[in-house]
């Protein structure tokens, strides 16, 4: 009993547990309780789901209906119960036992209960018609259980007589089925009086009478397939019969139990016996030799009974303190992946290999019959493709493994002939002629060669539980809370993260990123260890796998979902079994299921697709998504918004009222105004208005105030406007309506004396009417007020009046046309939808690695811009890409035309005083400032190519408006904080925001990169560092993504200069040739996007192959493979790794080493391996040999390399 202990998936903590079933399709379980109450749990998400409580006591058995949405029960109040899990009552009682009930079991066909019971007796119920209609006796004892056969007419039973009964009911199903005709044969035999009881009952008859026990039996139970019985019973045995037509006999005896036996059961789909008893344990045995196996103990909890699930491999057993649900054994089948191959051990322990380019799958390879416990599997698998050899590991004997070589050929499953074993828990290839052994007693890992020998010995940290491939001479150390990074060579740990449970580890292809998987989390890591991010399931996390495009695909009990990098997350697809997730590849996921049989799901990975577009602001492909899939459904739609997309989500949405939140989130008043009309509710009307106001668009606004009857508002839009029309017009309608406190207003607004004065008169205010006029001059109209009112001008007493005031006008109308306002940028995006960018060709591929059509024709590969030309171009001038891609031109920066004005030039000194940022110094004039900013912030000493950015700064914060002739224009000063009032945190509005550069700049540097267009796509992100080095964002996490910009302008900057110079050489003699060789292979190294690193390694490939240096192009061959993408270029790279592989030299020695990780300098264009002395650029981060230190950054041509510096500021808190 060396194997290690049982799996336990779920717990409750309740009073005893006396009865259990399982549902045969959904993950749940029932518990009828000592205290009366039955529980109803779902064991993989642990919640109890409901409790039924109308038992008086101990409820001792329970089963669910195999297809009907029942169960039924049965205590000690002598009742049985049928319930209703979906109404969650009790259907009806079934009463006739005189004693507690003890089991209750449905037929797996016909209508029927089974019920035993203390009162001696079995009964049958029809639960249909809820009649009692068998009655069996013959025990003289409490019969304790009793169960039908899985197929035959029978029913076995068990009691404290000490007897196990077998019963044969054909009778009462030919007596209770549809009539039919009948021979004088079967009549004869139906009633046959030897077939009868001693009462004459022919409905059901004992068929054997088994004696073999000392004492009670507490269980029996059938096989599920073969004639064979197993009983338990209170003198500790566990019994094993056979049965024929005629006769039944003892097998065998289980011995081991020390306290009563109170379950048992045999194993749905093995050759093993399960018992529970008093002991506290739970008992295997191995069926054919009738040993124990396995034996699982609990501190303090007696067991009382045990039940199987029908169609997975789940045991349930109830103790004192509640029940647990386990596993015997893990199904996760040992596997390894090597490029499109992947081996696997099947359940008979064979090793097999599935082809995934070919989708086929091999004989078996070689036979592990003999490897560890004949019923554990094996736990992991490694694979060396150099050697062809596994690794493989099982939890037998305390942890052991074996080193096998695969055969050339796939004839059988043939005994492995030379075999390497030993001691150990995990096991793993680390190099060609290295593995790793880890011994969890020891707390020791062994690095070992092919001949099993022992070359080093590691002290791992305190507690470790597992270890994993850390890349390349490293491994990853796994404890209980932390995940160290180890290097074997060095042997100290490099890095280390707190993630707790850490149960696997998955790579991505590219082995920048890895998976690490807990029961309930998974993280994301780079391969340095440093934490991307993280998610939480509530269902257990089983397995994962990394599409080409870094977006990581993982299984759950019961889905496949996805996760980005950035966190967001999403599902797949669900799933009808679990599975083992091997490979995606395009719409197809690779699996592994609990049988460990290859089985191929389709998937639809636009939504993930989509937004793994978003995050990296590939509008093209978006749009090429959204043409060309139903990409619907609420999640996308609040996902887009959450992350500040309001426009792409009005794409997916019909319904009107969302469609209007959008259209307002986004500032599109034109689809506003649309759903508004449809809708016509005043409060969307409200909300219009109130935005077209925001956005000068009076003449919205004035529509919204028509629609709303605000005819105080409207004379007020009216006035502002200076259109005295409909000014005019209101003060007509005020007196249709007979407001007079409008009529009022209006006249006010006009200046209308005449019509206050009238105003006045109508309702006898002739006070103010007299007052009104003689403050204008009105003398006429005063001594009509006065003849009316029969009073003299001498009789008059006004207090002084001052000048009238007049109403202000408009210097300059604007009710022709909207106010003018600051033009917003649009993204690729939106200029594509606004049909303001050339069509996209809706049959371009994705950049993905997927399409959605199965396949891509010849021609349509040409034209993609990722992708090389033919074989036999000349690579020495660069790629063949096709047909150019038509590069946008930079728009322009518009200048405001009107802004909110500020008090005279002295706006300009506070910009300089307010902030700490250099771009709000350019703007404000004090050009000194900012590159005294420049010079502490990130080492600036060359400003040459920051001018043409400082006078654009400089001249977009301001407007001018003409003044009278021959008088200067009155300034005003456009601000980015046009909502603050503090004179102390007022800022200049900064041209070519971050939103500008990210959608336009940068998306014109991919394009260059794709279209061969090096000299400009050199420009292009030039442009882009210089225009972020002087610039502000809004916001901390704006900062970092600025950060992000510039590393990848970087990045861009450094791989285009290096191409460049290549070219620029000759390759006449042999220093030009291996230089032109060098820098070739430098080409590959900076950090560019999958497609455009796919582009570097197709041209240096290619060159190095030209060139007879067959070991560097296979390296690359097998970067790109790992890479994946489009499937002309991996082929190309296939054809050109299996020409290397016979004969991998490099003719000419290059100064590059393919298995070292090494930094290009941006100034020498050669390598600064890790531990050599390096600068680096405080602005871009770009590295330098130390001898560059103190000269002029090549990459940015502003900053001094290794200057001290503070860090950019581009946001002002």
């Amino acid at each position: 009993m060396s194997a290690p202990n049982m799996l336990t998936k779920f717990e409750s903590k309740s009073s005893r547990a006396k009865g259990i079933a399982f549902h045969p399709k959904r993950p749940w379980i029932l518990v009828s309780l000592h205290s009366s109450t039955i529980q109803l749990w779902d064991y993989r998400m642990g919640t109890l789901i409901d409790r039924f409580e109308e038992h008086d006591g101990p409820v001792r058995g329970v089963d669910f209906h195999k297809t009907q949405p029942l169960f039924v029960s049965g205590g000690d109040d002598y009742k049985i119960k049928v319930w209703s899990y979906q109404t969650r009552r009790c259907l009806f009682t079934l009463n006739g036992h005189l004693d507690y009930v003890r089991t209750v079991f449905f037929h797996h066909e016909l209508p029927w209960i089974l019920s035993s019971s203390d009162d001696q007796t079995l009964r049958i119920w029809n639960w249909q018609n809820r009649s009692l209609i068998c009655t069996m006796t013959g025990h003289n004892h409490y019969t304790m259980c009793a169960q039908f056969h899985p197929k035959d007419d029978l029913i076995v039973s068990a009691s404290l007589d000490q007897s196990v009964r077998v019963w044969d009911i054909s009778g009462l199903r030919k007596k209770h089925s549809a009539p039919t005709s009948m021979t004088f044969e079967d009549q004869m035999s139906r009633t046959n009086a030897n077939q009868a009881d001693m009462f004459g009952n022919t409905d059901a008859v004992v068929k054997f009478v088994l004696e073999g026990h000392d004492r009670g039996v507490n269980w029996v139970a059938f096989h599920p397939t073969l004639p064979l019985i197993v009983s338990s019973g209170d003198d500790r045995l566990v019994k094993l019969w056979r049965m024929s037509e005629t006769k039944a006999w003892e097998v065998d005896t289980c011995r081991g139990h020390f306290q009563n036996s109170s379950a048992c059961l045999f194993h749905p789909h093995q050759d093993l016996i399960l018992s529970v008893g008093e002991d506290k344990t739970i008992r295997i045995w191995d069926l054919n030799k009738r040993t124990s196996v396995q034996s699982f103990k609990r501190e303090s909890d007696r067991f009382w009974v045990l039940a199987a699930h029908p169609e997975i491999n789940l045991f349930a057993a109830g103790h004192d303190n509640g029940v647990m649900v386990f596993k015997l054994e893990r199904e996760r089948p040992a596997s390894a992946i090597y490029q499109n191959q992947l081996y696997y051990i099947t359940k008979d322990k064979h090793v097999r290999c599935y082809d995934f380019a070919k989708n086929t799958e091999s004989p078996s390879m070689l036979s592990l019959k003999k490897f560890g416990s004949p019923w554990l599997p094996p736990r992991t698998m490694s694979y060396n493709p150099a050697e062809r050899a596994i690794l493989v590991t099982s939890p037998a004997d305390s942890g052991i493994y074996e080193l096998v070589n695969l055969p050339r050929d796939a004839s059988g499953a043939v005994e492995p002939t030379d075999i390497k074993r030993g001691q150990g828990n995990s096991a793993i290839f680390v190099a060609r002629n290295r593995f790793a052994v880890f011994t969890q007693s020891t707390q020791q890992i062994d690095i070992k060669d092919l001949s099993n020998s022992t070359t080093k010995t590691i002290k791992p940290p305190p507690g470790t539980a597992d270890i994993y491939f850390g890349g390349t001479g490293c491994l990853l150390l796994i404890t209980p809370t932390i995940v160290s990074l180890y290097d074997i060579q060095q042997k100290k740990s490099l890095a280390e993260l707190t993630v707790a449970g850490v149960k696997y580890v998955v790579w991505s292809n590219d082995g920048l990123y890895a998976a690490l998987l807990s029961k309930h989390n998974v993280t994301i890591v780079t391969k340095s260890l440093e934490q991307v991010s993280t998610l939480h399931e509530t269902i257990r996390i089983k397995s994962a796998a990394w599409d080409d495009a870094g977006v990581l695909l993982y299984s759950t009990l019961n889905h496949i979902k996805y996760s980005l990098l950035n966190g967001d997350n999403g599902i797949v697809r669900t799933l009808d079994q679990t599975v083992y997730l091997t490979r995606v590849k395009a719409r197809s996921v690779y699996c592994l299921d609990r049988s460990s049989k290859p089985k191929v799901l389709d998937i639809d990975p636009t939504e993930y697709r989509f937004k793994l577009a978003l995050v990296k602001r590939n509008y093209e492909e978006m749009l090429q998504i959204i043409k060309t899939s139903s990409l619907v459904g609420q999640s996308i739609i609040s996902y887009l918004q959450k992350k500040g997309y309001p426009e792409i989500a009005l794409q997916f949405v019909q319904d009107p009222q969302t469609r209007f939140e959008l259209a307002i989130e986004c500032g599109n008043l034109d689809v506003a105004v649309e759903m508004a009309k449809q809708l016509d509710r005043p409060k969307l009307w409200t909300r219009l208005g109130t935005e077209a106001l925001s956005h000068g668009n009076h003449q919205t606004v004035e529509m919204a105030y028509q629609k709303l009857r605000s005819f105080d508002k409207l004379s007020f839009l009216y006035l502002s406007t200076g259109d005295q029309e409909k000014l005019a017009r209101m003060a007509k309608i005020a007196e249709h309506r007979g407001d007079f406190t409008s009529r009022f207003q209006n006249a006010l607004y006009m200046g209308d004396v005449e019509s206050r004065v009238q105003l006045f008169k109508d309702i006898d205010l002739y006070p103010l009417a007299y007052t009104t006029a003689k403050t204008h001059g009105l003398e006429q109209e005063c001594q009509e007020i006065l003849d009316i009112t029969g009073l003299t001008d001498e009789q008059m007493n006004l207090p002084q009046i001052g000048q009238p005031l007049k109403p202000p006008t408009p210097v300059v109308p604007t009710h022709k046309a909207n106010w003018p306002v600051k033009a917003t940028s649009h993204s690729f995006f939106e200029k594509a939808l606004l049909g303001e960018v050339g069509a996209v060709d809706e049959d371009a591929p994705v950049t993905n690695g997927f399409d959605h059509a199965d396949g891509m024709p010849e021609d349509e590969d040409a034209k993609r811009g990722d992708q090389l030309g033919e074989e036999d171009e000349e690579d020495a001038a660069g790629w063949d890409m096709g047909e150019d891609i038509n590069v946008e031109a930079d728009n322009d920066f518009v200048n405001v035309e009107t802004a909110e004005a500020g008090a005279g030039s002295s706006e300009a000194e506070m910009w300089a005083r307010n902030s700490p940022i250099a771009a709000d110094h350019a703007a404000a004039g004090s050009f000194e400032t900012a590159m005294q900013l420049l010079n502490r912030q990130v080492g600036a000493v060359n400003f040459i190519p920051l001018k043409s950015r400082f006078l654009e700064i400089y001249q977009a914060s301001k407007t001018f408006t003409p003044a009278t002739a021959g008088l200067p224009p009155l300034i005003n000063y456009v601000r980015r904080t046009v909502d603050e009032t503090d004179a102390r945190k007022v800022l200049p509005i900064i041209p070519r925001d971050l939103e500008s550069i990210a959608t336009t700049d940068l998306q014109e540097g991919y394009n260059a990169m794709k279209s061969n267009k090096l000299d400009d796509g050199l420009k292009t992100f030039k442009r882009i560092l210089h225009s972020l080095l002087v610039n502000a964002v809004s916001s901390q996490s704006q900062v970092g993504e600025a950060k992000k910009i510039i590393s990848t302008a970087t990045e861009y900057t450094t791989a285009m200069a290096i191409e460049l110079e290549r070219r620029a050489l000759s390759t006449d003699g042999e220093a030009n040739l291996k230089r032109s060789l060098e820098l070739s292979a430098y080409f590959t190294i900076p950090k560019l996007e999958v497609s455009h690193r796919q582009i570097a390694l197709m041209a240096a490939m290619k060159f190095a192959f030209a060139n007879k240096n067959l070991s560097s192009a296979l390296s690359f061959a097998n970067r790109m493979l790992a890479n994946g993408g489009s499937a002309k270029l991996l082929e190309q790279a296939k054809k050109i790794k299996s020409s290397c592989e016979r004969s991998p030299q490099d003719k000419i020695d290059i100064e590059y080493d393919q298995f070292a990780e090494f930094d290009v300098c941006a100034s020498s264009y050669t390598p600064i391996y890790n531990g050599s002395p390096s600068a680096s650029c405080p602005f871009d981060g770009s590295k330098h040999h130390s001898e560059h230190k103190g000269k002029l950054c090549r990459v940015c041509e502003v900053c001094e390399i290794g200057a001290p510096a503070s860090g950019i500021r581009l946001f002002a808190s």
